[in-house]
């Protein structure tokens, strides 16, 4: 098999999935809500679900030997359309400067469990 699963202790899903695949340079996740990794759970709020998630889609690159600048979309799935505005704040921190962002899309639909989810597609600078 050349996937290599990528698992952080504490964030899972509720299913037997990784939270993400690398084959070669290539990385593709599923859906990285907002769990606090220390709690297994989700806050009840937006912004803690942004920043968890932001946070755990963070770690998850860099268990895949990548980081953010290796992103090339980042599709947002929100449960409300006003909870964009918490995930703008992130955005922006991690890509201030706007000639260098991925391609974003952002949806709003029911999930389960959780506010918001991360889901990210990156080529790593080794490719």
């Amino acid at each position: 098999m050349r996937q290599k699963s990528i698992h952080l202790p504490g964030v899972a899903h509720n299913a037997p999935i990784p939270l993400g695949a690398r084959v070669g340079p290539i990385l593709a996740t599923g859906g990285v809500g907002g769990i606090d990794p220390a709690t297994g759970k989700a806050p009840a709020d937006a912004e803690s679900q942004a920043k968890f998630a932001f946070q755990n889609m963070g770690n998850i690159l860099k268990e895949a030997g990548m980081d953010w600048g290796d992103v090339v979309k980042l599709t947002v799935f929100l449960v409300d359309d006003a909870h964009r505005t918490v995930i703008n704040k992130h955005w922006l921190e991690i890509y201030p400067d706007e000639h260098h962002r991925p391609a974003r899309h952002s949806l709003v639909m029911p999930l389960r469990g959780v506010l918001l989810q991360l889901e990210v597609l990156a080529v790593a600078k080794d490719a």
